[in-house]
């Protein structure tokens, strides 16, 4: 079957692979739709990820499609069933897990592979992290549940109430997801970013959009004239998340969401932090509960594909692609085809 194989660092092949037999409890999923990801780009430049890629390996994570086979032992799933798959599973007995932070697993099994004709399930995912799909869930709305779920685990964490002012700092798709869902709580939504993905996020309902332009000045283009209740950082660089505690009211939430690179540190003033009373998130993952609520707010349509995803590219083309996001395409997301 084709797949792309990462070998290193901006290094994504395009290649013919035999598909491995499936052991006990696995699935094969015919794959129906792929979104590239801003984690997958991440990888790409790197070359890698610690916990969930080492190469040379099958690359993304984010699908859905319909079972094609079924390994021994594998009940309550049946051939042709619709499905889409987190890209991990925890393992449900480490003392993250006994917390109920499975976000947190010291064991953590991922999955990569999306774009690719098929893709192994696991049999943990199966029984973990494997959701079938309604009837008419198109798609690419089902294959945006894991980074929805990642969403979803942030909200959640932070605790914003309706009519509350919040700020999100980024454009990117984590960002506009965290905007879809604030609207959704009825929630105030300004949102900070730039260039034509704000289009997007006006079209999400975002009561405030904030150009921060070539200056990239977050503090001088938000300015003080709103109180933030709740700013979340959805860029992942130091001084985002240095100027998130700076525009937030006293009392308020930030939530630290963007991963910054490696290595990465921050200065943060502690008399800001300590006597504006600020609570401080930093929010990582998913869990199987959010994996289901995700797909819960996917299939009631508050969250769907035609607003995120805004290009199609052959499985073929894939290599280009990445190669044309690392030098700055401003594409939200875009469903590969992994057939023709």
């Amino acid at each position: 079957m084709k797949a792309a194989v990462l070998h290193g660092r901006e290094d994504v092949r395009v290649e013919n692979i035999q598909p491995r037999p499936l052991a006990q409890g696995e699935v094969r999923v015919r794959i129906e739709a792929a979104l590239t990801c801003g984690t997958d780009l991440k990888v790409f430049k790197r070359g890698y990820h610690a916990r969930m890629i080492v190469p040379p390996s099958v690359f993304g994570h984010e699908f859905a499609g319909s079972i094609c086979e079924l390994g021994e032992g594998v009940a309550r799933w049946e051939l042709g069933q619709r499905v889409v798959v987190a890209n991990s599973a925890p393992c449900g007995a480490c003392a993250a897990c006994l917390r109920a932070q499975q976000n947190l697993c010291d064991d953590l099994l991922f999955l990569n592979g999306a774009y690719a004709e098929s893709v192994v399930v696991p049999s943990r995912l199966v029984e973990k992290n494997m959701l079938p799909l309604a009837t008419a869930t198109l798609w690419a709305d089902a294959a945006l549940t894991e980074p929805l779920a990642c969403v979803v685990q942030g909200w959640e964490e932070v605790g914003a109430r309706p009519g509350q002012n919040v700020l999100i700092i980024g454009s990117g798709p984590i960002g506009l997801m965290f905007a879809a869902l604030a609207r959704h709580e009825r929630c105030r939504v300004a949102l900070a970013g730039r260039g034509p993905r704000l289009q997007t996020a006006q079209k999400l309902g975002a009561d405030r959009i904030i150009d921060v332009g070539a200056s990239g000045d977050l503090v001088a283009a938000i300015g003080k004239q709103d109180e933030f209740d709740v700013v979340i950082e959805a860029v992942g660089k130091p001084e985002a998340w240095q100027a998130a505690t700076r525009v937030v009211r006293k009392g308020g939430k930030v939530n630290f969401f963007g991963g910054c690179p490696a290595g990465s540190t921050v200065s943060l003033d502690t008399n800001l932090l300590h006597y504006s009373n600020l609570t401080i998130y930093s929010s990582f993952h998913h869990t199987p509960r959010t994996i289901r609520r995700a797909l819960e707010l996917i299939e009631t349509g508050v969250v769907r594909a035609s607003d995120f995803v805004d290009g199609e590219a052959l499985l073929e083309d894939l290599p280009g692609l990445f190669q044309s996001m690392a030098a700055g395409n401003r594409a939200v997301k875009t469903m590969i085809r992994v057939r023709p």
